[in-house]
């Protein structure tokens, strides 16, 4: 049998972002990363439920040179240890590079689906931009937005929108199947 599971991005959905002229941003050391409210909670129940949780994030700044890796990684060794999340995948490249790891790309989620025998179709993405929406579609996942996406447009509109990882987890846990979920696609920052 294969197995589900949600994955997440990470800045926005996870942990919160830095705002710079109206953008979102990764935090930029080690000491800014703060998780949101409810994100404990939230992989707690999906674990609970099953679902494995795995984080797959792009780290640009890191391949533009703003950002060291070293830097990156003890983040994510900072989320391993606040958080039971199975797996953390971490495209640095820019959309210069031309990689096929880097969300809009599925390349992330395909590679980790192929690792842990994930059934796509009935796993879900939960991201908080246009990029995380446009991947999970690509791999086949139904998508949660978180917010109001920041104002991007999209060119792949989200299955359904929730204010925060708790409630989306929440409403995947009691639908446990992506057509069970109420989901319905709507404009980012509709309600939900």
């Amino acid at each position: 049998m294969r197995r589900r599971a949600v994955f997440l991005d990470r800045d926005g959905v996870i942990n919160r972002v830095l705002m710079k002229e109206g953008r979102p941003h990764p935090p930029e050391r080690v000491e800014d990363l703060e998780l949101l409210p409810g994100v404990r909670e939230a992989v707690g129940l999906l674990r609970g439920a099953g679902f494995l949780v795995i984080v797959a994030t792009n780290q640009p700044d890191v391949g533009r040179g703003v950002l060291r890796r070293e830097v990156v990684e003890e983040m994510h060794g900072a989320l391993r240890e606040w958080l039971p999340i199975d797996d953390l995948r971490v495209c640095y490249h820019d959309d210069l590079d031309g990689c096929e790891c880097r969300k809009p790309l599925p390349g992330m989620l395909m590679e980790a689906a192929r690792e842990w025998g994930v059934d796509l179709a009935g796993s879900f993405l939960v991201g908080d931009r246009w990029r995380d929406i446009s991947a999970g579609r690509a791999a086949g996942c139904p998508t949660f937005l978180i917010g109001d996406g920041y104002g991007e447009t999209f060119p792949d509109a989200p299955d359904a929108v929730a204010g925060s990882l708790l409630e989306a987890s929440e409403r995947i846990i009691v639908g446990c199947g992506p057509a069970d979920v109420a989901m319905h696609a709507e404009s980012p920052g509709g309600e939900s």
